[in-house]
């Protein structure tokens, strides 16, 4: 079996299989109702320029030619990116894929010249909280409390000495599930924000 890891656009027919995976996914863990427009709205939330170097990237496993794992980062800011859109057709896992994209992530992100690494994922995702845990990445919640209360945990990880993570702090709990909601929300729309406020800056230099 030929396999490869390739740099790929979530516009490109190769990356629909991954975008398809995660909408079934998130949407048969969490509910199509749990956010406007269900998880292909937020899979689609950011445009595809960010996950373009040198902001980001967008990779896709190939075996035979057949996409069966990615994943992508995107800038946060010049030093730190965030790991997006990890997936491995479900009848494949537990073969190392995630391990091997999280790495080519990281190892990505390092060529461009960022040194930390920062991800969430969702309080229904046991496997992945365990995969990057075991890849290095420190939990920025308290992992003795309920899941439920943060709703998205969020890790972090130096990716060269000059990261810099240890002393961020691990954020508090919210008092119930719609709270933690309402955090992430807000969370993600300065994200989005901060984000939109690169591209711009990056289009305006490149002009």
């Amino acid at each position: 079996m030929a396999e490869i890891i390739v740099h790929s656009s979530p516009l490109e027919p190769a990356a629909q299989p991954l975008l398809d995976g995660l909408v079934a996914e998130y949407d048969g863990r969490y509910g199509a109702v749990t956010r406007p427009g269900g998880a292909r709205a937020e899979i689609l939330r950011y445009p595809a320029e960010a996950y373009r170097p040198t902001l980001g990237d967008f990779l896709l496993v190939l075996r035979d030619g057949e996409t069966i794992a990615g994943g992508a980062f995107m800038s946060h800011d010049d030093a730190t990116v965030e790991l997006k859109r990890i997936w491995t057709r479900p009848d494949l896992r537990r073969q190392g894929l995630a391990k091997r994209v999280v790495q080519a992530l990281e190892a990505s992100a390092l060529r461009l010249g960022y040194t930390r690494a920062y991800l969430t994922t969702g309080f229904r995702q046991p496997e992945a909280t365990a995969l990057y845990a075991s890849l290095g990445y420190r939990p920025l919640f308290d992992v003795t409390v309920d899941p439920v209360l943060y709703r998205s945990l969020p890790f972090q990880k130096a990716l060269s000495p000059a990261g810099g993570v240890a002393a961020t702090p691990v954020e508090p709990p919210a008092a119930s599930f719609e709270e933690a909601t309402a955090r992430v929300n807000v969370l993600k729309a300065e994200q989005e924000q901060r984000l939109l406020a690169r591209i711009a800056a990056h289009r305006a230099r490149a002009a």
